[in-house]
């Protein structure tokens, strides 16, 4: 009954979507209040109606019910119950209905929180976002329904990909969903905004928290998903340049640039109609990256589905909104007109080259990815384009990018001195250069990526601190730091986001130049030496789950005779699933991680093992936190929350009806 219901409900929910499509858009037309608000009412009802019809759903999947086609193809009785759970987004279908409960989800925080928007303004921004709710409504409805029955339901289950049941990948797809999907709000800005005539810095304002909220939850999904590929999958990397991770990336770039351009728009009425495209640009990537993920026209190890008639429902949305919204942008080019004018040595042209590097890389991105289709489609020639390409091809622009950020981040507006600037960060320059030429001359032998990361890492943290404390005035010490701790949050935000990109990229660099990998036969019980570590593969034994077999390697490390760490890697096999699993042993330290592997059994009676020595890996991802920490940071602010915004709006008379 409760799986019927919840059937039900996701049926009204796309009626009610319909409706919240037409009559705020056509009471903004005519101005008529009562049509306008009723948009608040749908959206709130849509999403009370399709949260429904998602528990629904997921009661399905926590009580085993198996006469849901999506629950006997994705869940087994003897699952976890973590993985029950995950299991309802952990498939095609029902990630599906997540992407629709999280554009409901912030359509009807618009509608809410939007109070002191123009009231036109917020109609069509819930009038559009119900339109692209309604688009999905039809995909799932018509290609994907996550209720469909089996008319004999069968006892048990065939389980949930094995590669899947990890906490990893429980939290990893919601924080990027409310990334991907978040970015929607941004497209239903740009939208709005052409169709109203109106892009000034009131608007600016009032679509950089919706970007900065996508962004973070963005920038956690992708830090979840590369720290599951480490340790899950057993290759010993964190990012593989793989289709779907590319997916994901890609609108993280436009997004990125989306956050430094809207500041422009808001401080100068300048590059309107840039921040209008790269809002638009945001969201077609979230469709290309579901149409890449879903379509099959890619293989990837953790795509979704491979049905031809789903990609073409998917290119369908993309062709319709972003070729519609493309083509109002271009009739609407006259209201776009910038109005702020800056000389070429100012915070506008440093936030435009930021716009230039992270743009050209998004797209270096896509065409490498896209690359195989184009190939295979109009040369009939099956190619790969793998790390090589996506690491000489994209690190450079990382590179100048940051090597200009500290030095823009402190510039001033409308006019500027770079002599200045360069002259404020002289000492910030001269430590990085320092460190990095100490790690030169103390390694031998090997790239200069390790000693470039310490630079960059050292010159974007420290860049960072100077950027506070330039913000703090003149002074004592003691009375300076004490301003620096009053600063307004969305300045902490930033510094805080900046160094933790220096963090990620001194922990990317360290770990590739300087990590050490071996591979052999180990025999039971025999040491060999890696790297200064005594290695000893004690034995194996059975450690069975509760629904898989596994073989457990216990293998001891030692340093000069003293016991680092005993690391137990798992060989798992999922029998109902009929699929093998390899679980590294891994003890991690803000040092280095030490990284084990244990493979096929050798007819010598040995086992394949691989020993990695990764050095600063957890840096990686703790920059992605700070990343993230520096976009709660500024969200918190109260100057980018939409009503503090438009008191002063009002007041100025900028937002007037």
């Amino acid at each position: 009954m409760i799986v019927e219901l919840g059937h039900f409900t996701l049926i009204l929910a796309a009626l009610v979507a319909v409706l919240q499509m037409v009559l705020p858009m056509f009471g903004a037309h005519k101005n008529n209040g009562a049509l306008m608000a009723s948009g608040i009412t749908l959206s709130v009802a849509q999403l009370a109606l399709v949260s429904f019809s998602f528990l629904a759903l997921t009661y399905a999947f926590v009580v085993s019910d198996f006469s849901l086609l999506l629950v006997f193809q994705n869940s087994h009785s003897l699952k976890p119950m973590l993985y029950k759970i995950s299991g309802v987004w952990g498939n095609h279908e029902g990630s599906m209905l997540l992407w629709i409960v999280i554009l409901a989800l912030f359509g009807a925080c618009a509608a809410l929180f939007g109070g002191n928007l123009p009231t036109r303004l917020r109609a069509r921004v819930i009038a559009v976002q119900g339109s692209v709710g309604v688009a999905f409504y039809a995909f799932v409805l018509l290609t994907s329904n996550p209720f469909t029955r089996l008319a004999n339901p069968p006892l048990n289950g065939s389980d949930l990909n094995p590669l899947l049941q990890d906490p990893g990948l429980a939290f990893h797809p919601p924080f990027l969903y409310l990334g991907y999907v978040g970015l929607s709000m941004t497209f239903s800005f740009a939208v709005a905004a052409l169709i109203e005539g109106r892009v000034d810095a009131a608007w600016g304002r009032w679509v950089r928290p919706w970007t900065l909220a996508a962004w973070t939850f963005l920038s956690i999904g992708i830090a979840l998903g590369s720290w599951w590929a480490y340790y899950e999958l057993g290759w010993g990397g964190f990012w593989f340049w793989d289709p779907v991770e590319n997916a994901s990336f890609m609108p993280w770039l436009i997004a990125t640039a989306l956050l430094h351009s809207a500041i422009v728009v808001e401080k100068r009425e300048a590059l309107k109609s840039w921040t209008v495209l790269l809002a638009i640009l945001a969201f077609a990537f979230s469709l290309i990256g579901t149409f890449i993920v879903r379509s099959g026209v890619l293989t990837s190890v953790h795509a979704f589905a491979s049905d031809p008639e789903r990609g073409v429902f998917i290119l369908a949305i993309l062709v319709v909104f972003i070729g519609g919204a493309l083509t109002l942008y271009a009739a609407r080019a006259n209201v776009l007109e910038a109005k702020g004018v800056f000389g070429l040595q100012s915070r506008e042209t440093g936030l435009i080259a930021n716009n230039i590097l992270l743009t050209v890389a998004c797209f270096v991105v896509f065409f490498g990815t896209i690359w195989p289709l184009i190939a295979e489609l109009f040369f009939d020639r099956k190619l790969s384009v793998g790390p090589p390409f996506f690491d000489a091809a994209f690190t450079p622009f990382m590179v100048i990018l940051a090597l200009i950020l500290p030095v823009g981040a402190i510039l001033p507006w409308k006019r500027a001195r770079i002599t200045r600037a360069l002259r404020q960060l002289r000492m910030v320059f001269a430590l990085a250069i320092a460190i990095g030429a100490l790690v030169w001359a103390m390694q031998s032998g090997k790239s200069a990526l390790g000693p470039v990361a310490v630079f960059l890492g050292v010159w974007l943290v420290a860049g960072a601190v100077v950027d506070l404390m330039l913000r703090s005035g003149r002074g004592d010490i003691s009375a300076r730091m004490g301003r620096v701790l009053r600063l307004p949050r969305a300045d902490w935000g930033k510094a805080v986001a900046h160094a933790g990109m220096g963090l990620t990229i001194f922990g990317i660099g360290a770990m590739t130049a300087w990590q050490i990998e071996d591979i052999r036969v180990a025999m039971p019980n025999t040491p060999y030496e890696v790297a200064g570590y005594e290695v000893e593969l004690v034995g194996l034994a059975r450690a069975d789950g509760p629904n898989f077999e596994a073989l457990q390697g216990k293998i001891t490390m030692k340093k000069n005779g003293n016991l680092v760490a005993t690391l137990y890697p798992e060989r798992r096999y999922y029998p109902v699933a009929d699929m093998a699993t390899t679980e590294a042993g891994i003890q991690q330290s803000i040092m280095r991680d030490l990284y084990l592997v244990v493979g096929e059994r050798q007819e010598s009676g040995g086992w394949t093992v691989r020993t990695f020595i990764k050095p600063f890996a957890n840096w990686i991802w703790l920059g992605a936190i700070i990343m993230a920490l520096g976009g709660v940071l500024s969200l918190t602010d109260r100057r980018y929350r939409v009503a503090a915004t438009s008191r002063r709006v009002k007041a100025t008379g900028v937002a007037a009806e």
